[in-house]
């Protein structure tokens, strides 16, 4: 698997790069962000966090705006941002929307034609992906992972991290989409990807997972209560239901006066590395 490097720069006594490869999931070229802490730059192998954006998103969104580095590198984490969905694929309508197609995978492997020969975000992320970084970087140590994602990519975080607890031994996430099964930018991008078939939802729905028996170690959550889309989108009563139902463990912490932003983001990614951290290091 070739990589190509788009751009390497040194940050926190660490490197943060992007690359670009050939995905035989996505169909065509796919770019990921990797900051490379001191000490892996080094020579050590260090854990990994994946963070997974949301909606619009690319790989330079949590790169760049987060402010995750300087953590990073005193903890020693590998910083995993893929980005949020194939591109440049010709389908018919893939650019006419910010919720459905580019910048929209939404985490799954999409069963209905024309999306089901690239849109297959769950199997890049959680298979091959860990394969290109296993063969490019010795320092990344793929036996301790843990996973966290903003909005969309909460909802990627949660159920990739519940369907795979022995790969990903930590959790966390930032305004997810817990039940997009039961929201509309769930039931848009499902129907779309998926089919008519709710049963088939249920393996992207973090709230469903849960209920049906997914367990990780404890899970935590950020949420602004000021998000413009918590009420309609977001709803994250109904995971925390769930879980306690199921007694699963979440720590969800409902922030006042904090949006959707990255800025919401930037406030606590220290917390949600320091959460990582506890169970890798």
């Amino acid at each position: 698997m070739v990589l190509k490097q788009i751009s390497e720069a040194k940050c926190f006594g660490g490197a943060q790069s992007i690359f670009e490869h050939h995905s035989e999931r996505c169909n065509g070229a796919m770019r990921f962000s990797l900051f490379q802490p001191p000490q892996a730059v080094r020579g050590e192998r260090r854990p990994l966090v994946t963070f997974l954006s949301g909606l619009t998103c690319t790989e330079e969104n949590f790169t760049v705006k987060a402010g995750a580095q300087r953590v990073a590198a005193e903890l020693g984490l590998n910083i995993l941002a893929p980005d949020t969905s194939p591109r440049n694929q010709g389908i018919p309508g893939e650019d006419e929307s910010y919720d459905f197609g580019s910048g929209a995978g939404f985490y799954l492997d999409a069963t209905q034609a024309p999306w089901s020969g690239a849109y297959r975000m769950y199997s890049y992320i959680s298979v091959e992906l860990p394969q290109v970084l296993a063969k490019n970087f010795e320092s990344i140590d793929l036996s301790r992972q843990g996973i966290m994602g903003h909005s969309m990519g909460g909802h990627g975080a949660l159920t990739i991290g519940l369907r795979n607890p022995e790969t990903y031994l930590s959790i966390s996430a930032f305004s997810p989409i817990v039940a997009p099964s039961q929201v509309p930018w769930g039931q848009k991008a499902f129907t779309g990807y998926l089919g008519e078939d709710r049963q088939s939802w249920a393996d992207y729905d973090a709230t469903a997972l849960v209920l049906s028996g997914h367990r990780s170690g404890g899970i935590l959550i950020d949420q602004g209560d000021a998000d413009q889309f918590l009420a309609e989108q977001l709803r994250p009563e109904l995971f925390a239901s769930a879980c306690q139902t199921a007694g699963q463990e979440l720590e969800l912490r409902m922030q006042a006066g904090y949006d959707h932003s990255y800025y919401f983001i930037a406030t606590f990614i220290e917390d949600h590395l320091r959460h990582h951290a506890t169970a890798l290091l």
